[in-house]
């Protein structure tokens, strides 16, 4: 599935590039209410020749750049208190709880953890991947901050428009296999020990970026930065919209949510109930059942981690994407759910630091390196009160 999906990918980046221009629009941007494109483009074809003057949302000539106009509901939007205050806040909390439980993480999963089981691989990529995520938000934060006026060049916003993509995806795709790994180490422990290798779980994360890179480049092609009347420079918030490329983005996001997003949360879902129910019988079963009532606690936490990590940080973004892909695919373009798209994204950055749960409870490893830590300072303070004594 992931070469044909690899394939997919480029047949379409190859009629991209031969048939668009370098302005797009992407879908949850599109909204009438948001940037007022329509009339903008109207009033161009009229008014061209009306003087020096130009009007507002329309070039002053053929060699300038087009300043869009936006609605003043859409202004004051982008340089209210939500997004200039609300979320910058959220960003930096995020960051400071994510960045060292993250950086951590990656150091025990790398350099102290001797013995590299599948779930520590893929643990140690859904980190790196978090981490990466989380040092890239501070060039969110400044935009914001800077009542969405970006000073960092086109470069730089299409890489930070597309990383919220690729982290969100990589990250679903890797929950998957980290929950698809424990189903054969519980359900089929034996048979699995010569599926379940280290090579093997490499090669898999690997495939994982690449789905995740291939599914962001249209992004990465695509001209993020907007002059806007009355707002500055915005990055990835006011689009240009060309009608041609349209169906294009209905049917790359509605692809991307189908098989990145609901695919494998069902996949998920359904192995965590397995690996529950396997878990339950294997308790009954047994006399001494305390070491089977732990792993089946542990995995109700974990099903419970990455049910709400799908359903609060990434079920929004992905149900909006298909909400804007159905308007779009029957020409409906007035909406006005940019404001709750814009707090989907930051609910879901909100990954970052419920990952650390599934680190601790989904590796024996990690929490033997944990407790050593912890019994280690115990013992250093223990020694420090009787040399005081």
């Amino acid at each position: 599935m992931g070469v044909k999906t690899i394939l997919f990918f480029f047949v379409l980046l190859h009629a991209y590039t031969a048939t668009f221009n370098d302005s797009g629009c992407v879908p949850p941007s599109c909204n009438k209410n948001i940037v007022n494109l329509d009339s903008s483009l109207t009033q161009s074809h009229q008014n061209n020749s009306d003087g020096p003057g130009g009007i507002p949302g329309t070039p002053k000539n053929k060699n300038s750049n087009d300043i869009l106009s936006i609605s003043d509901e859409a202004v004051d939007f982008l340089k209210g208190l939500q997004v200039t205050r609300i979320m910058p806040s959220f960003y930096i909390i995020i960051i400071l709880i994510s960045l060292p439980l993250n950086a951590l993480a990656l150091v025990a999963f790398t350099c102290k953890i001797r013995e590299k089981k599948p779930a520590v691989i893929y643990m140690s990529h859904l980190a790196c991947v978090d981490l990466l995520f989380t040092l890239l938000l501070p060039l969110k934060i400044h935009y914001q901050l800077n009542a969405s006026d970006w000073v960092f060049g086109e470069a730089v916003c299409r890489v930070i428009s597309a990383a919220y993509y690729c982290y969100m995806y990589c990250s679903i795709l890797l929950m998957m296999c980290m929950s698809v790994d424990r189903l054969l180490a519980v359900v089929f422990p034996i048979p699995s020990l010569t599926w379940r290798s280290t090579r093997k779980a490499t090669y898999i994360c690997v495939l994982v970026w690449l789905l995740a890179i291939a599914g962001t480049v249209p992004l990465l092609l695509v001209r993020q930065t907007v002059k806007t009347e009355n707002v500055g420079i915005t990055c990835h918030d006011v689009l240009r919209k060309n009608y041609t490329t349209v169906m294009y983005y209905v049917y790359l996001f509605s692809i991307l949510s189908c098989f990145y997003f609901f695919l494998p949360l069902v996949i998920t879902l359904v192995s965590y109930i397995t690996i529950i129910y396997a878990l339950s019988v294997k308790s009954d079963l047994l006399t001494t059942s305390s070491s089977s009532s732990g792993s089946r606690r542990r995995a109700v936490i974990m099903a419970v981690t990455v049910l709400t990590e799908f359903v609060l940080c990434f079920a929004p973004t992905n149900g909006i994407m298909l909400y804007h892909c159905y308007r779009l695919a029957n020409g409906g373009h007035r909406d006005s759910s940019y404001a709750a798209y814009l707090l989907a994204v930051c609910l879901g950055s909100a990954s970052v630091f419920l990952d650390p749960m599934l680190y601790y409870y989904g590796s024996s490893q990690c929490r033997k390196q944990i407790r050593s830590v912890f019994w280690c300072n115990k013992a250093k303070k223990r020694a420090k009160m009787l040399s005081h004594t």
